[in-house]
């Protein structure tokens, strides 16, 4: 691709002297920005008229654009394609203009909405969700299953948004558990971690919150928060898991205990009464 390049006229060289200086930066018309960007000229045009680049430079009835603009039209793009919107974008740019390192905001908004766990979604047939459960599956366990996001229909089979918690499940139907007894307590459960979720959450938003409700935190606080909000995924699930325990130990005894004194006592009974003449 050829770009066309502009410069002033220079005075002639003297013979035998080198050519002094750098050569001059590509400088292009919109028609040639907008094909080296992989864009249209319509879109140049609308980015221009948003404020999300600047104007060319005038010369005669001629625009010319530099290397800058070609960098920002980059860079829209690369945003766009993350999911921003050109209103994101805006605000984004307005934050860099006002000494935010973009850097620094796409790690805030990388650590806030990057899923929070690495598992692997997988694809099961209806043969493969039997043999793993040890069990046909109902149609009504199927469905609860598919309605608390557990499995997705995918084709002729399903997807396992969280293998792992999947195969909890079978580990906890090959016990002997019913399957409907499962999901049921997944469903119920569900309120109850919701509810803490928010309040983890809650407590980030406040601090996010101390610079203005909807306000980006100033330059220097940014990576700090991006440090909590990474920091504060392991330990929030060290957390849930203590608390979890806590309360199955005090349920265990509360339900349990008694019940198993009843059994060992049945069973000393069983040994003396086995014992007499």
């Amino acid at each position: 691709m050829t770009l066309t390049r502009r410069r002033q006229p220079s005075p002639p060289s003297r013979p035998g002297s080198a050519a002094a200086g750098p050569p001059p930066a590509p400088e292009y018309t919109i028609d040639e920005l907008a094909r080296v960007a992989g864009t249209t000229v319509r879109n140049v045009r609308s980015y221009q008229d948003r404020g999300l680049i600047d104007p060319p430079q005038r010369r005669g009835r001629v625009g010319i654009y530099t290397q800058a603009h070609l960098g920002r039209l980059k860079l829209i793009h690369h945003l766009l394609a993350r999911g921003y919107t050109l209103a994101n974008i805006t605000e984004l740019l307005k934050a860099i203009v006002e000494g935010h390192d973009l850097r620094s905001i796409l790690g805030l908004e990388t650590a806030i909405s990057s899923p929070w766990t690495n598992e692997t979604p997988r694809h099961y047939s209806y043969l493969a969700l039997a043999r793993l459960f040890g069990r046909a599956i109902s149609r009504p366990a199927l469905a609860k299953a598919i309605s608390l996001g557990l499995l997705e229909p995918d084709g002729l089979g399903y997807l396992a948004r969280s293998p792992r918690a999947l195969a909890a499940g079978a580990e906890i139907a090959h016990a002997g558990f019913a399957l409907e007894d499962v999901l049921e307590i997944i469903a119920q459960s569900r309120g109850h971690f919701q509810a803490v979720s928010d309040q983890i959450v809650a407590t980030v938003v406040r601090e996010l919150d101390r610079f203005g409700v909807g306000k980006l935190p100033p330059p220097q606080d940014v990576p700090r928060l991006v440090d909590i909000l990474w920091r504060i995924r392991p330990l929030a699930l060290v957390m849930a898991e203590t608390e979890m325990m806590r309360a199955l130990e005090i349920s265990a005894n509360k339900y349990l205990g008694d019940r198993v004194a009843a059994i060992i006592e049945h069973l000393h009974d069983e040994e003396g009464g086995g014992a007499k003449p």
